[in-house]
């Protein structure tokens, strides 16, 4: 039996492994952000529509995140406390990523997203709570900022597969009798393979800890049912850390920008690069390669620079760290929509590359010190809500708005976003981390 805080310091390779399944995970996602919004257009959806039409992505990890978070903390079962939730979601996302591009009509394609977003944040919570629950806390800058790179590496791959496709000799104009490019047929096949064997392998190589008699004992004590699920993330809302309040702030604008920018950067190097809104001419179909070249670019920007902020973290405070990243990620959103060559569009990109690192592994630093690790689950299920709720108000709020503000014109959305980049900077800089008993991180009871 496990004593409690005795975890084993892992090496580099092993935080690799038990990482790896985030490798499949963000495959997922960056078909998603690549490919989602296109996919609407070719059966049909209006622009304005769009934000409306992705909204299966922020609803399941509004409902899904934090019931999870709360019910992994409170598993004790033969398979482990993470474990039935990695593959139970596991299996959704393969389905999900499996059928969607074989969508014959918008609603279909709707019902597969929700499918597949529902494995993803049925697998993603539990993952982030296992890094807690697997590292001491003097390895939780690079547990967290190795799934940043591999989420850079992941949509890196995701974004380029078409590209790839097209490289090797199909055509990029090939469609279904839906207008579906066969070249996102076969990426998303791709990755319901990758999704399921590397969330396998990671649990299969890099077990959890069994629990300790003490950890056992207090789940046990803990009340069942779904009504004292919910009883615990009001709890955890109330109680949560003055650190954790602050990052919502933050939350609100970086992910109602990346949110967005998803969203509408596909259209507007269609009318900067291509000068076209069509979504079935051959000019669109090259603007979503291009999107996808420029962000596997800044996906792969994202993670070497994963791996360069580990030290950097330690040394800066993930907090000024996070803040300086997210103001290079708001000078590369407001300069991409005014250029007009392919080749240029790379620059703007390795800025927001170095913000997307940092969105997927500082934050994460400064909360996993901020939390008492017996919550660890619950609290990433709420943080995760920090992140769907801006995507909500961009649901709300955008296709009121995108006409008269915007002008229907999605190059002032990416300006809107370079905006809200160094609003969440702002934000951000005020925070510092202090770990549950009140101490900075990295900091114990003898400093």
């Amino acid at each position: 039996m496990r004593l409690p805080d005795s975890k084993p310091h892992l090496s580099l390779p092993r935080i690799l492994e038990m990482n790896l399944g985030f490798l499949g995970l963000q495959f997922s996602f960056g078909l998603q952000q690549g490919n989602m919004a296109p996919i609407y257009s070719y059966l049909g959806a209006s622009e304005a529509s769009l934000p409306l039409l992705q909204l299966a992505g922020p609803m399941t990890g509004l409902l899904i995140q934090p019931l999870i978070g709360a019910l992994s903390d409170r598993t004790d079962s033969r398979w482990g406390r993470r474990t039935p939730y990695f593959l139970f979601g596991a299996v959704l996302c393969a389905l999900g990523l499996f059928f969607m591009p074989l969508s014959h009509s918008i609603l279909m394609a709707v019902s597969m997203l929700w499918i597949l977003d529902a494995g993803n944040n049925i697998t993603m919570e539990p993952y982030r709570a296992y890094v807690s629950d697997r590292l001491n806390e003097d390895q939780h800058e690079i547990g967290f900022l190795t799934q940043s790179a591999f989420t850079g590496l992941a949509q890196m791959l995701a974004f380029l597969t078409p590209s790839l496709l097209v490289w090797a000799g199909m055509n990029q104009d090939w469609v279904d009798t839906h207008n579906i490019p066969y070249t996102a047929r076969i990426a998303f096949m791709v990755g319901a393979v990758l999704s399921f064997s590397t969330i396998l392998w990671s649990i299969k190589r890099v077990p959890e800890l069994p629990l300790s008699l003490a950890e056992r004992t207090a789940i046990a004590a803990k009340p069942k049912g779904f009504a004292a699920t919910l009883k615990e993330i009001g709890s955890a809302i109330r109680d949560m850390p003055p650190a954790m309040r602050k990052l919502a702030l933050m939350s609100l604008f970086q992910w109602y920008a990346m949110a967005a920018y998803w969203g509408y950067v596909i259209y507007s190097i269609g009318r900067s690069v291509y000068g076209t809104d069509v979504p079935t001419s051959s000019g669109f179909h090259s603007a979503v390669l291009t999107n996808g070249e420029m962000a596997a670019f800044y996906n792969g920007v994202a993670f070497v620079a994963a791996f360069a902020m580990v030290p950097l973290a330690k040394r800066l405070g993930a907090a000024s760290l996070h803040a300086l990243c997210l103001v290079l990620a708001g000078i590369g959103m407001l300069w991409l929509p005014h250029i007009e060559s392919k080749a240029l569009l790379f620059v703007p990109a390795i800025g927001i590359g170095i913000g997307w690192a940092s969105i997927m592994g500082n934050p994460y630093v400064i909360l996993a010190g901020a939390i008492p690790p017996e919550r660890t689950g619950v609290y990433m299920g709420i943080f995760n809500m920090m992140i769907v709720i801006p995507m909500l108000l961009i649901a709300a709020t955008l296709p009121f708005y995108y006409g008269p503000l915007m002008h229907g014109d999605p190059r002032n959305v990416l300006t809107l976003c370079g905006i809200l980049m160094f609003c969440a900077a702002a934000a951000v800089w005020t925070v510092r981390e202090r770990n549950a008993e009140g101490l900075p991180v990295g900091a114990t009871q003898h400093d």
